[in-house]
């Protein structure tokens, strides 16, 4: 089973976009991924984004790919996790476009 790593914006937006990565990750679990979400890996609102980077940047390393989520572009966080993500060979893909585990993504 791929082990997907979502990405995306938080930083600034109504509750840290908790809830498009919530969805995204519940549509990636149904369609067969293991998927590591980091609105699971820091729940908290007020922990530090230096804090939230270095446990999300450590999970990212453990997956086969990263999938990002709409307004990907506006991260900071996201801009870093997808440039490790790409240092070490990791795919990447549009969250939205993965289609089912099994299939190319």
């Amino acid at each position: 089973m791929k082990r997907i790593y979502l990405s995306g914006p938080m930083t600034g937006l109504p509750e840290l976009n908790f809830p498009a990565f919530n969805a995204e990750a519940a549509r990636l679990r149904a369609l067969g991924f293991e998927v590591v979400n980091p609105a699971d890996l820091n729940p908290e609102p007020d922990t530090g984004w230096h804090e939230c980077m270095r446990n999300d940047l450590k999970a990212l390393l453990d997956c086969d790919a990263l999938a990002l989520l709409d307004g990907w572009q506006r991260s900071a966080g996201a801009h870093l996790e997808m440039h490790v993500a790409h240092r070490v060979g990791m795919e990447i893909v549009i969250a939205k476009e993965v289609k089912r585990q099994g299939d190319e993504i």
